[in-house]
């Protein structure tokens, strides 16, 4: 039931039809590496493939900004390791192949997982996506619901044209919300505790 309702939501993508792509819902990694590099993000979940257009330039600032703040607080506080894209993740069980969150954070020194010339695979303690209109109805659907069954323990959605940050934990395998962040407020974390940026120094120009 679970992989009809990712294939439904699929937009049509005709240029990858035919018999030198697999069907949605059976793409795999290596399907992946044969896709064009044209400056699209193209990702795998659960088999089925997605394209989003490049970032645009609030979704641009508002990941530099904060990248910006999570550099100075790790530097007193080095709770541990960010990543950006363009990084290919596999998270387990065959959930994705790959998927590029905006910025995903682990925990201690070291990545807990495998690194190859290509991909990380494992699991992130904290996952950001910044939402835009190309990519919101993923952010908040597949890629909710792959984080929340690999379990990703906090998941941050961010919006620059709302200017909030929804902070997502995970309970029993699935996302509650510990708390939606807007202008004048300060950000919260769980994974990142003292981690409290104001919203108006991250959805700036």
């Amino acid at each position: 039931m679970a992989a009809k309702a990712y294939t439904a939501r699929v937009p049509e993508l005709d240029e990858f039809q035919g018999p030198a792509y697999p069907p949605q819902g059976q793409w795999t990694y290596e399907d992946y590496l044969r896709l064009p590099d044209d400056g699209r993000r193209y990702e795998i979940l659960r088999g089925v493939l997605y394209v989003s257009a490049a970032p645009n330039p609030l979704h641009q600032f508002a990941l530099r900004n904060l990248v910006r703040r999570l550099v100075l607080f790790l530097d007193e506080n080095p709770l541990g390791e960010f990543y950006l894209p363009p990084t290919d993740v596999i998270l387990p069980h065959g959930l994705t192949a790959p998927v590029q969150p905006d910025l995903f954070f682990s925990l201690g020194g070291e990545w807990k997982g495998t690194i190859t010339s290509r991909t990380m695979e494992g699991v992130p303690d904290l996952v950001v996506e910044v939402l835009s209109p190309s990519t919101r109805h993923v952010d908040r659907g597949p890629k909710h619901d792959v984080y929340a069954a690999a379990g990703v323990r906090e998941y941050w959605l961010g919006d620059p044209l709302a200017r909030t940050v929804e902070v997502l934990v995970l309970r029993d395998g699935a996302y509650v919300l510990f708390g939606k962040f807007g202008q004048g407020e300060r950000l919260r974390s769980e994974v990142l505790p003292g981690f409290e940026p104001p919203l108006d120094q991250i959805f700036k120009d």
